[in-house]
């Protein structure tokens, strides 16, 4: 059984970081295009940041441009997001997302074309 768990999440002050992870299980890691997504209270969920299978291909919404970075570690079968620079408006349920793909530098930005979804992790941000 496929599972995408997120951790790293919790409540910070506007300027601090967090450090997102999720760790995929049943599934060749390695093989699947990875995406986060956020989704404030009251409001749809929307994209945050995509990685190709190598991780070299990398995709943001511009909101989070020059803030979020997000890697991965295959080895770990584990997906960073690092955000910086953290702002209220920032503030949200966070998953992570899988799908199958090919190509090594595929990136996915629309929400319906992930396969697997983690329950999410919760992430406050103080003003």
């Amino acid at each position: 059984q496929v599972q995408l768990v997120e951790s790293g999440g919790g409540l910070v002050q506007a300027g601090a970081s967090l450090r997102l992870s999720c760790t995929a299980s049943a599934i060749t890691f390695s093989n699947y295009a990875m995406g986060w997504f956020r989704q404030a209270l009251g409001k749809e969920r929307e994209f945050v940041a995509a990685l190709s299978r190598n991780g070299e291909g990398t995709d943001y919404a511009d909101s989070v441009k020059g803030r979020f970075a997000g890697s991965r570690d295959n080895a770990k079968n584990t997906v960073y997001l690092q955000m910086n620079s953290l702002k209220p408006e920032d503030t949200a349920v966070y998953y992570c997302a899988a799908r199958i793909v090919t190509s090594r530098t595929t990136t996915l930005t629309d929400q319906s074309e992930y396969s697997y979804w983690g329950q999410g992790t919760q992430v406050t941000v103080s003003s």
